[in-house]
């Protein structure tokens, strides 16, 4: 790659970074001292910002929640532990279901010569 065209993406890089920052209300002074001038809001757009900000945040708790449930479910039914606990259940739901057949075989033939 051309140096030149590494120098333009730099500069266009900076000058967004540049604009969101205006945009942000964060102005730097003739020493580069970044200062944060904030905007005047009136009383209303202030209170609906305010709004937003604890939805948002409720949003954010609401998805740590789940993000919890879903860590916790792919590490749960990925350990040894559960594995080995997953195949023990499932022999034993196995060997009910074989002497539940056994059981009915028995109790048919039972019926069957009286």
């Amino acid at each position: 790659m051309n140096w030149a065209v590494v120098a333009i993406v730099a500069i266009v890089i900076w000058g967004v970074v540049q604009l969101a920052k205006a945009r942000a209300g964060i102005i730097s002074d003739e020493d580069g001292n970044e200062k944060y001038i904030g905007h005047d809001r009136s009383a209303e757009e202030q209170v609906r910002l305010d709004t937003e900000v604890q939805e948002t945040r409720r949003e954010i708790e609401q998805l740590r929640e789940r993000l919890h449930v879903l860590e916790r479910i792919a590490t749960d039914e990925n350990t040894m532990d559960a594995r080995e606990r997953a195949r023990i259940a499932a022999e034993i739901e196995a060997l009910r279901g074989s002497s539940i057949g056994i059981n009915a075989t028995v109790t048919d033939t039972k019926e069957q010569s009286k």
